[in-house]
């Protein structure tokens, strides 16, 4: 362990619904919940706001409509939420070379390691520049912990919760920890919480008085010697500046269960391309595709096919995530499919021309059958109503919270749409709240747009110069 609180832990304040909040005058200190909408989606963040009135992470989104009926919900906006991350995380890197990103919102740094500081002094002085510098590039809050652990410091920034810094100085861990809740510690889940409570241990006090060999015998011998250190507040694990990514995927939940094989395969088709733009987008490709099914009795279903070489190329990992489709029995409906890719590299196998050849005559093989047996399946009611007209192919859809331009009204964003109209409030990050108007869906003069910065741009954004640094002559 360090002599001086030089790990700092940064978490974002309620990030998604922030973001909302500061893009959208109108919902500043007011609940906000952002998540997938449908019958089965879940909260991805809850305002402060709304979560006096119990909505959480991770909640099913009925539960969190029941207990905060008038709150605002909104679909995520992760093009903004990206854009945001990266701000915060290029402030995080003028602090030291070791940054370890946890998540979009959640980093730690080693403030040692980039000459930052050495002492509690200059722990704390790091810690309230960096929270200066964030409200001022982002317009959002984050709370920061200091201490002399990886794990100390992110219970600091807890601790710190919303829009603080806490320091915990070195010799005074152990009596900080003691009279907290198990479940204070990492790795202490729901169920190993009540497993320690029957076993008459509710505090990290009693953790410590317990010994490790009671720890072994109730947890097993890895969470049990590693929950033993954790109460003593021994943590030597470093800061990790690169984590490497072991796989890149992307799934969908559907409100109703699809019980149509060809628009499973239509889905698994659209996943694959989404999941190979992120392939792409990391500069990275894979060898072993992947296909996850969750069935209609929640039962989940993973297959994988592993290539002769990585790759990014569309056609060959949607190809290859049909063909695993084809060995699923999805009778009785699907809840939920999901397209990855791993073994991953950061170069793609350019001579994959014969794969690449074999994958699209395939392919060709595979539309030419389905065209037949969808002619030959076609009965009165099928020539009386094309598929083509059954789904609109000019169809809009407008999710609540996105960003739209409207050709005399300006920018705004979607309060809700259904019923052929969307309904839209004028406003931006920097004006004061705005007017709902409600158009057609069709309405041509309504287009969608990117989001707007929270905070207006300045000359010096462009130089690398952080918002709150001294400039240099």
């Amino acid at each position: 362990m360090r002599n001086a609180p030089t790990i700092l832990h940064l978490d974002m304040d309620a990030f998604f619904a922030s973001a909302e909040q500061a893009s959208k005058p109108s919902l500043r200190g007011k609940a906000v919940v952002v998540g997938g909408l449908g019958l089965r989606g879940v909260v991805a963040t809850a305002s402060y706001e709304a979560r006096v009135f119990g909505v959480h992470s991770a909640m099913p989104m009925a539960q969190a409509r029941r207990l905060a009926p008038n709150a605002a919900y909104l679909v995520p906006r992760f093009e903004l939420y990206r854009e945001i991350s990266d701000q915060v995380m290029g402030l995080l890197r003028t602090l030291s070379p070791l940054v370890e990103p946890l998540s979009l919102d959640e980093a730690f740094v080693d403030l040692e390691a980039g000459g930052t500081a050495w002492d509690d002094a200059s722990a704390r002085l790091a810690g309230v520049k960096l929270r200066a510098d964030i409200r001022a590039v982002t317009g959002l809050t984050g709370s920061v912990g200091l201490a002399a652990s990886k794990m100390l410091a992110k219970i600091a920034s807890e601790q710190a919760k919303p829009d603080g810094l806490v320091v915990i100085e070195p010799g005074t861990e152990r009596a900080l920890l003691g009279p907290m809740p198990v479940r204070t510690l990492p790795g202490v889940g729901p169920a190993t919480g009540d497993h320690l409570r029957r076993g008459g241990i509710n505090t990290v006090d009693e953790i410590a008085e317990a010994g490790e060999d009671e720890l072994v015998r109730l947890l097993g011998k890895a969470h049990g010697h590693a929950l033993y250190a954790m109460a003593l507040a021994r943590d030597e694990r470093p800061v990790v500046a690169e984590r490497a990514t072991k796989s890149v995927s992307v799934e969908d939940t559907y409100d109703v269960d699809i019980h149509d094989r060809v628009r499973v395969g239509l889905e698994v088709q659209r996943l694959a391309d989404r999941c190979v733009q992120r392939l792409r987008r990391a500069g990275l490709s894979g060898r072993t595709i992947v296909l996850k099914v969750r069935r209609y009795d929640f039962s989940t279903l993973t297959r994988s096919e592993t290539l002769r070489g990585p790759t990014d190329d569309p056609a060959v990992v949607q190809e290859a995530a049909g063909r695993l489709l084809e060995a699923v029995d999805t009778t009785g409906g699907v809840r939920l499919l999901g397209v990855g890719v791993s073994g991953l590299a950061d170069y793609t196998q350019e001579d994959l021309f014969a794969q690449a050849q074999a994958t699209a005559q395939a392919r060709a093989a595979v539309e030419e059958t389905a065209a037949q047996e969808h002619s030959d399946g076609q009965g009165e009611e099928g020539a009386e109503e094309p598929a083509a007209e059954q789904v609109p192919a000019a169809e809009r859809r407008w999710p609540a919270g996105h960003d739209v331009h409207h050709a005399e009204y300006g920018h705004g964003w979607v309060q809700g749409s259904g019923l052929g109209r969307v309904t839209v409030r004028f406003e931006t990050p920097d004006s004061e709240p705005g007017r709902v108007r409600t158009f057609r869906t069709d309405d041509r003069a309504l287009e969608p747009a990117d989001p707007l910065p929270l905070v207006p741009r300045r000359p010096e954004d462009s130089t690398g110069v952080s918002a709150g640094a001294p400039g240099r002559a």
